[in-house]
Order: C-alpha cells, then sequence, then structure tokens
C-alpha cells in the first residue's frame, strides 16, 4: 500500500494514496474500488457544517454528470460513519437528495493525514475537534485511472465549491489524456470557448493529419483548433 510521507506535500502527477476505510457503504479498498474509473475525491472538515451540506446535496444532484464521465465520487468527513448516516438525512432534506456516493468515515483522521489535509501529529477525540480544527480539510482531488492525482483544488470554510469548474476540468483533464493539446483559460467542451491549444511537441505538419479540421496559427507556439470530438 502506498504512503506518501507526511512531511512531502502531495503534488500533481504522483500516486493517490492508496487506503482501507469504513463507508455509507461499507468497507473500500480505495485504488481497488476505483478500478478503471477516474475519480473525485472530496473532504471535508466536520458533519452537520452548512457549507458542506449544500455541497454533497449538489453532488448528489449532478452525480450523474460524473457517470457520464466514467468518475466515481467518495466524499470524505472527519466524523462516524452514523454520524454520516445521520447528516445524510439534513443533507437530502434540506438539498432535495441524499448521497448516493460512499462517505468515507475518517475517525483516526489517517485519510486527511495521509493526503496531508491535517498535519501528520493531528489527534484527539473526533467528536471533540471543531471544523476550526480540521478547517484545512476541504480538498477536491481528481485523481485518473492509473491513480495519478491530475488536479488538487483547495477552499476556505467559508467558500463554497464551484462544482461547475471541477466539472470542466474533469472534461479537459479527459480530452488531454486522449489528444496531443492543451485547454486555453475559460475553455468549455462546447460554446464559443471550445478552441484548444495544440501541443507544441506536434509540428504544423503531424498537427495538419491529427486536426483534419484545421487550425489557426497565431504565433509560432500558438495554434488553436476546434475541440476533438
Amino acid at each position: 500500500m502506498f504512503e506518501k510521507g507526511n512531511d512531502m506535500a502531495l503534488q500533481i502527477g504522483d500516486i493517490a494514496p492508496d487506503f482501507e476505510a469504513e463507508t455509507t457503504e461499507g468497507k473500500i479498498s480505495f485504488h481497488k474500488w476505483l478500478g478503471n474509473s477516474w475519480g473525485v475525491l472530496f473532504s471535508h472538515p466536520k458533519d452537520f457544517t452548512p457549507i458542506c451540506t449544500t455541497e454533497l446535496g449538489f453532488m448528489a444532484n449532478t452525480k450523474a454528470e460524473y457517470d457520464k464521465r466514467n468518475a466515481k465520487i467518495l466524499a470524505v468527513s472527519i466524523d462516524s460513519v452514523d454520524d454520516h448516516k445521520k447528516w445524510a438525512k439534513d443533507i437530502g432534506e434540506t438539498q432535495g437528495t441524499e448521497p448516493n456516493y460512499p462517505i468515507v468515515g475518517d475517525t483516526d483522521l489517517k485519510v486527511a493525514k495521509l493526503y496531508n489535509m491535517l498535519q501528520a501529529g493531528a489527534s484527539g477525540d473526533v467528536s471533540k475537534r471543531t471544523a476550526v480544527d480540521n478547517q484545512t480539510v476541504r480538498n477536491v482531488f481528481l485523481i485518473d485511472p492509473d491513480k495519478k492525482i491530475r488536479l488538487i483544488l483547495i477552499y476556505p470554510m467559508s467558500v463554497g465549491r464551484n462544482f461547475n469548474e471541477i466539472v470542466r476540468a474533469l472534461d479537459a483533464l479527459q480530452l488531454t489524456s486522449e489528444y496531443k493539446i492543451g485547454t486555453p483559460a475559460n475553455w468549455r467542451v462546447e460554446g464559443a470557448s471550445s478552441d484548444v491549444v495544440i501541443s507544441a511537441a506536434l509540428s504544423d505538419a503531424d498537427a495538419e493529419k491529427q486536426f483534419p479540421k484545421g487550425f489557426k496559427k497565431l504565433k509560432s507556439y500558438l495554434r488553436m483548433t476546434p475541440t476533438p470530438r
């Protein structure tokens, strides 16, 4: 089982640390559970907190978008599975849908520490740890089928996450994994901002072969082409 040292921050390109944990849907081994899917792991400092309640509800309401993209959702919160199940009822009541994906019970802080969201020395009865004690447990990790971390987002407790951006980034990561391209600022898979940037590693001749719709050469290093379908 892979474990990165707690004195080293996880970085894009690292293998996502594997772990076993109890969840609201039973015990999982993370890498095995992920299988050949992409993963969205998003963390929370405490159950029964207002911003996180809206976030877990939003993810439940939009899970079909991740299913279409072969991406599994896994939430982590610093409380017990029993508390998660009680919280799920509040989420369903206030947000319209209870979580339809597993939530890890991280009462020993193992996952939070493994993903460098809490210091290695963090300890104590989780029922007595406040959300402020765990305020750094507010990360999103996008993980590819090879178990590599492809994106890390970190939010403060007072700012709800933009899940539209997370889906947009997932689209971009999946597309750039398949084609030799990059996505420019504000790119979206459809619409006026849907052109992409051809990799500088491709010659013009190779670009013409790989992108039959053609491209606009704005600079020698900046060539735009419609998003491949």
